[in-house]
C-alpha cells in the first residue's frame, strides 16, 4: 500500500498472546528499520491465568478470551495516537471484532482485514443463518452444507471451534460472525480470478439476506517474501539441495508452524515418500505434546532419527532431504525444480503455491483449513485431496498415491496447467490497471476523502 500511495502512514497494535505464534521479533526489526512511514505500538500485556490457559479447549478460544479484554487498551492507544496523528481508518482481523465498537465510540471507519479467502468470509456470513436452522452442533450433522458461493461440504469439515456448539469458542464465532455487516468493509487477501463465484454470492447478498453487506476489496495475493526477514542469512540448505535436482521432479511437504503430526502419522508420511519414488523435500517438526500446560508452546526441534523409520535417510538420500522446523518456503516453491507441493491449505500457503504456479495436494489439518481444501479441490480444481480415515490418520499407501500423481499423473499435468493460468492472472491482478490494485485505490480514496493522514491496524 505505502509503494503506491506513500502520503500514508500505519500504526499496527500488537498484543501478546500466552501460546505459540512464531517469532515475529525478526520481521518487525527489518520494518522498524526499512519503513519510516509503519510504526509499531506494543499494547500492555493482559495476564491470563495457567487455569485459563490450560483449561482452554483450543487456541481459538484463548484468542478470544485475551482480544475480548483488549478494547480499553486498543482505545487508549488511538486516542494516544490521535494527539500527533490523524486516524483515518482502523482495521483488523476477524478475531478483533470487539474493536467494531472502539470505532464506533471514536466515529473512525472499521475495516475487516481477512488472510483467509473469500469462501471463508462468505462461510461466517452465512453461519448464523445455519445455526438459526438446527439444534445440533456440526459435528453430528451427517449431511452436506450449502453455502453460496461454496461447493457443498460435510458438516464436520467446519473450522474445528465451531464444530461444538455447547463450547465457548462456537458463541464467539456466532456472535463475531453476526456483527461482520456492521464493518465499513473487508479487505482480503485474495483476487477475483480466484474466487469468482464466492465473491458473486457475496455482493449479491446470498449469504445475508436480510442486511446490507459491506462492499469487498480484494488486494491480493499478498505475499511476504522471505529469507533476511525470517533472521536467514545467505543460500539456505533447502535452496543449495534443490539446485541439483532436474527441473519440476521435487515435491515439497510442508505444514506450517502449527501443523504437527504424532509419531505414528510421520512414520507413514515417510513410509509413503519412500515407496513414491519420488524426489522430496520434507519439513519435520516435534510430535504434539501431551502436557496441557505446555501445548500452546512452540515445539522442540524434533530428533529425526527417533521419529523416521529406521534406515530411512540412508535409503532416501539421493533423492530426498528432511529438514527441521522451518525453510524459507516463498522461495523453495518458486525454486524451478518444485513440481508439487503437499500443504496443510493454510492460506497464505495456498496463494504461495499459487503465485509460483505449483500444483498442491490437500491436506488440511486445523482452522478453516478443511473448507480451503473443498475450495482448493472442487472449486478452483487446484489440489488433489490427500484422503484420511474417519480419525485423521492418513496411510503410507495414501501418501505415495496422490504424491505420484500430482508430479506425474494427467491430473496433476491438469492441475498444473490451471494452476500456471492462475499464477498469470495473479500477477495481472497486482499490476498496473488491475483489479486488485484498483481495489486497493478504491479504499484508499475513500480514507484520502476524510484528508487524514493515518491507518490503525
Amino acid at each position: 500500500m505505502l509503494t503506491h500511495h506513500p502520503s500514508f502512514s500505519i500504526t499496527i497494535l500488537i498484543t501478546t498472546p500466552p501460546y505459540n505464534t512464531g517469532s515475529t521479533t525478526p520481521y518487525i526489526n527489518h520494518i522498524s528499520t526499512t519503513t519510516s512511514s509503519i510504526l509499531f505500538h506494543h499494547l500492555p500485556i493482559i495476564p491470563l491465568s495457567t487455569e485459563t490457559i490450560t483449561n482452554a479447549p483450543n487456541q481459538e478460544a484463548l484468542a478470544f478470551e485475551l482480544l475480548a479484554r483488549n478494547n480499553p487498551h486498543v482505545e487508549d492507544a488511538i486516542v494516544t495516537i490521535s494527539k500527533t496523528s490523524k486516524v483515518r481508518s482502523l482495521v483488523f482481523d476477524f478475531f478483533c471484532t470487539p474493536a467494531l465498537k472502539v470505532g464506533k465510540h471514536l466515529s473512525i471507519p472499521t475495516y475487516y482485514f481477512f488472510t483467509s479467502g473469500v469462501g471463508v468470509i462468505a462461510l461466517f456470513l452465512y453461519f448464523p443463518t445455519i445455526h438459526k436452522g438446527t439444534n445440533e452442533s456440526f459435528k453430528d450433522i451427517k449431511m452436506d452444507l450449502n453455502i453460496p458461493g461454496l461447493p457443498s461440504f460435510p458438516a464436520h469439515d467446519m473450522p474445528m471451534p465451531m464444530l461444538d456448539r455447547s463450547e465457548v469458542s462456537y458463541d464467539f464465532f456466532l456472535n463475531y460472525s453476526t456483527q461482520l455487516p456492521n464493518a465499513n468493509g473487508f479487505i482480503i487477501n485474495s483476487f477475483e480470478a480466484l474466487e469468482p463465484r464466492a465473491i458473486k454470492a457475496v455482493l449479491d447478498g446470498l449469504c445475508v439476506p436480510d442486511r446490507a453487506i459491506p462492499p469487498i476489496y480484494c488486494i491480493g495475493p499478498l505475499i511476504t517474501p522471505d529469507g533476511h526477514i525470517d533472521g536467514v542469512r545467505g543460500t539456505h540448505e533447502s535452496l543449495a539441495w534443490l539446485e541439483l535436482q532436474p527441473s519440476g521432479s521435487v515435491v515439497f511437504l510442508c505444514f506450517g508452524s502449527l501443523g504437527l503430526f504424532s509419531k505414528a502419522q510421520l512414520k507413514e508420511i515417510a513410509t509413503g515418500l519412500e515407496k513414491s519414488g519420488q524426489r522430496f523435500l520434507w519439513v519435520v517438526r516435534s510430535p504434539p505434546t501431551d502436557d496441557k500446560s505446555k501445548r500452546f508452546l512452540a515445539p522442540p526441534d524434533p530428533d529425526l532419527d527417533t521419529l523416521l523409520p529406521h534406515g530411512f535417510f540412508d535409503r532416501t538420500k539421493e533423492r530426498g532431504l528432511v529438514l527441521k522446523s522451518w525453510v524459507p518456503q516463498v522461495k523453495v516453491l518458486s525454486h524451478e525444480s518444485v513440481g508439487g507441493f503437499v500443504t496443510h491449505c493454510g492460506w497464505n500457503s495456498v496463494l504461495e503455491a499459487v503465485c509460483a504456479g505449483v500444483p498442491m495436494v490437500a491436506w488440511p489439518l486445523y482452522a478453516e483449513q478443511h473448507v480451503n481444501k473443498t475450495l482448493l479441490v472442487e472449486e478452483m480444481k487446484l489440489a488433489l485431496p490427500m484422503n484420511a480415515s474417519d480419525d485423521g490418520f492418513v496411510s503410507s499407501s495414501e501418501v505415495e498415491k496422490r504424491v505420484t500423481e500430482v508430479m506425474g499423473s494427467g491430473e496433476g499435468n491438469a492441475l498444473r496447467e490451471r494452476t500456471m493460468r492462475l499464477k498469470e492472472c495473479a500477477k495481472v491482478a497486482m499490476s498496473e490497471g488491475g483489479s486488485s490494485r484498483r481495489a486497493l485505490a478504491e479504499v484508499v480514496e475513500l480514507w484520502s476523502q476524510r484528508k487524514l493522514l493515518d491507518v490503525v491496524l
